[in-house]
């Protein structure tokens, strides 16, 4: 089951630079703005630990979330987180109101799974390339996939699962397809060959040694003392 992330939120009536500065400084909070829905933009601030906390969630980027202010709920999608470039605290975020019909694009990741079972890796001995960890899919607010399955148990050495052959979740569908952008997901191909230098044998060592005469020492005759005259 997905992980439903919860936010709390106070309304905010400050609103401009300054006063922006004011609230992550002296409030310890964040400014951000809820819109869409066809209903007027709503000023929040949300605290500082709360944010940080959910932006180490992977699904904060791609799920639906919750944010309470007071009695009242809305359900959103976070469109924009912004940081200082500097030094990467967060300056503001911008979420957007989402109904189960909604349709959104999101980015959502590949999950590979049965990989000790690829009968192209265990019995054939090629290697699994993954050539896609993630895919913007359109699909509703509601049914927001977590991952999609890929199971690569069933790839035989030099093929690959392409983009058309994965199985969605209902209601999901890939931007671009119809575009026949059909990339490759994953693939097992055969490893490359490393060239090694030939182990030379001992005894070929020496003759060759003797035949370039790098030992020249050996050949070189030793002078006759008894021939120097005088």
């Amino acid at each position: 089951m997905t992980q439903e992330i919860i936010l709390n939120a106070d309304p905010r009536e400050r609103t401009g630079s300054n006063k922006a500065r004011v609230i992550r400084k002296i409030d310890v909070m964040i400014p951000a703005v809820i819109y869409g829905n066809a209903l007027p933009g709503e000023n929040i601030k949300l605290p500082l630990n709360e944010l940080t906390k959910a932006s180490e969630n992977e699904l904060f980027y791609t799920q639906v979330l919750k944010i309470k202010i007071g009695d009242k709920e809305e359900k959103v999608v976070l469109k924009e987180l912004q940081r200082d470039p500097a030094k990467g605290k967060f300056l503001h975020a911008d979420f957007l109101r989402v109904s189960s019909k909604t349709k959104l694009k999101v980015v959502v990741p590949f999950r590979f799974i049965n990989e000790e079972e690829c009968i192209g890796v265990k019995v054939e001995g090629g290697i699994l390339t993954k050539l896609l960890r993630e895919i913007e899919v359109l699909c509703l607010a509601g049914n927001i996939p977590e991952a999609i399955e890929v199971d690569v148990a069933n790839i035989p050495l030099g093929e690959a699962i392409r983009l058309t052959e994965l199985m969605l979740p209902e209601g999901a569908e890939i931007s671009g397809l119809e575009d026949g952008q059909d990339q490759m997901v994953v693939s097992v191909n055969a490893p490359k060959a490393v060239e090694e230098d030939p182990i030379e044998d001992e005894g070929e060592a020496e003759a060759s040694e003797g035949e370039d005469g790098t030992d020249a020492s050996s050949d070189a005759e030793a002078p006759d003392e008894g021939s120097e005259e005088g």
